[in-house]
């Protein structure tokens, strides 16, 4: 007896896979350098045109196209609006609102979404929803009753109005994201320190501040931004002159008949962005730190 190798059947025979049709390597990479290149063109356009707009004149604004250049680069603009703008002043009262409150709400924000996550006790669930109901409540309706309550604590015509205000504003969406990071943070490293001696004052501040620090960044600039670029509390509670934000000063630019010094004014303006800009260059590795950190629980 012999063994023959017999072909089995065509229609047995199992279907070939239809072959994938892959896109082309460099076609995708050129699609998304020309994304990139188009998401660049629409981010720095305004800016670059910001900048062109600071060195112009009263007359090339009123007369020449919008995208043409100045015809001097000197930089009497700048001059007249950190001096007769007083650009300087309102930088001025924009730190001392923005540091303190930007302090406080970090230094609260973070104890208190140590304690609503980290800490054990009855009630912290319901705590937590409190400060949620807070991220909910829109500014304006708030703005009224505390225009009231600073008047008569005779605390109008200082800058505790917009310290005490930008803190309480920025708490709750503070509370609530340090939280999330807390819950990032490996309770055996608590629970190690407490077995070591560490109160929980000790196991905040050592323990709990320093592997959350990324974070603090991240948050701190998102209210940074937001207090610094504020027009509607402070045009609210800054009745002196001497007082005005940032913000509320650009207003000063426009005089009494409408008529706008468009010069000083984005001079103003360009000082006002590219200060922040820097300030974000600085520390965008933090953010990025930051913002990664509460996704993966380590």
């Amino acid at each position: 007896m012999t063994d023959t190798m017999t072909a089995p059947p065509r229609e047995l025979l199992p279907s070939p896979r239809p072959a994938t049709v892959r896109k082309p390597g460099h076609v995708r990479r050129l699609t998304r350098n020309l994304l990139v290149a188009l998401l660049v063109v629409v981010e720095v356009t305004p800016l670059l045109w910001l900048v062109l707009s600071s060195f112009k004149t009263q007359s090339e604004f009123v007369n020449d196209p919008a995208w043409s250049l100045p015809s001097k680069w000197d930089l009497h603009n700048y001059a007249d609006a950190w001096t007769t703008g007083h650009v300087a002043v309102y930088v001025r009262n924009s730190l001392l609102a923005t540091a303190p409150s930007l302090a406080l709400i970090i230094v609260l924000g973070t104890a208190a979404g140590f304690a609503l996550e980290v800490m054990i006790w009855r009630g912290r669930h319901q705590v937590l929803l409190v400060f949620l109901v807070g991220i909910m409540v829109p500014s304006q309706m708030i703005l009224l009753p505390l225009f009231r309550v600073y008047f008569q604590t005779g605390l109008s015509g200082t800058m505790w109005p917009l310290i005490i205000t930008y803190t309480a504003v920025g708490l709750p969406l503070t509370v609530f994201m340090m939280a999330t990071y807390f819950r990032a943070v490996p309770r055996e490293i608590f629970e190690a320190a407490t077995l070591d001696g560490a109160g929980m004052l000790t196991a905040f501040w050592r323990i709990g501040f320093p592997a959350v620090r990324n974070a603090v960044f991240t948050v701190a600039l998102v209210q940074f931004f937001f207090i610094w670029n504020d027009l509607l509390i402070s045009l609210t509670f800054t009745t002196d002159d001497d007082l005005r934000t940032i913000q509320v000063g650009l207003l000063n630019f426009t005089g009494q008949y409408g008529e706008t010094a468009y010069g000083p004014l984005f001079a103003a303006i360009s000082i006002n962005v590219v200060g922040a800009l820097v300030l974000y260059l600085l520390i965008n590795q933090r953010i990025i730190k930051g913002l990664t950190a509460g996704a993966v629980k380590g």
